[in-house]
C-alpha cells in the first residue's frame, strides 16, 4: 500500500526519483523510529518534533534539517549551496550519505533532549 511519501516520489521521474528514494532510505536508516509524513507539501520525518524534510527540484534535492541542523554542520557544506534552513544536493553528484546520516542522527538526539526537557517541566 502506497503512503503519501510514495506518491510524492512517484510524481518525479528519472534521476530525481532515484535520488529522492535514496535520501529517503538514508533518513529512515538513520532515524528508524521516525514517522514518515508530508508537511509543507514535502516528505518529513517526525519523532517528538520534525527532524528533517526533503524535496525534489529540477536540478537538486533540497534537504531541510531545520536551522539547528544547518548551523551544526555548515562547515561541511562548502561544496553545496545552502542557507540557514536548507542545503541543496545537485542531482548530478552522489548524495553525501555519511553527512546526511550524521545530520539526521544529530537531529534525533536534539529532538530527544528537547522532548525530555519538556517532560521535566
Amino acid at each position: 500500500m502506497k503512503n503519501a511519501v510514495d506518491f510524492y516520489i512517484s510524481e518525479f521521474s528519472g534521476v530525481t526519483q532515484l535520488k529522492l528514494e535514496e535520501i529517503r532510505q538514508i533518513i529512515k536508516k538513520a532515524a528508524p523510529n521516525a514517522q514518515e509524513i508530508i508537511s509543507y507539501k514535502m516528505p518529513a520525518y517526525k519523532q517528538n518534533g520534525i527532524l528533517v524534510y526533503f524535496a525534489g527540484y529540477k536540478n537538486h534535492i533540497g534537504f531541510y534539517p531545520t536551522s539547528k541542523g544547518i548551523e551544526e554542520f555548515k562547515t561541511e557544506f562548502i561544496n553545496y549551496k545552502w542557507s540557514k534552513g536548507a542545503v541543496q544536493f545537485p542531482l548530478n553528484e552522489p548524495l553525501p550519505k555519511q553527512l546526511i546520516t550524521r545530520i539526521v542522527r544529530s537531529r534525533v538526539t536534539d529532538d530527544k533532549i528537547k522532548a525530555e526537557s519538556k517532560q521535566k517541566k
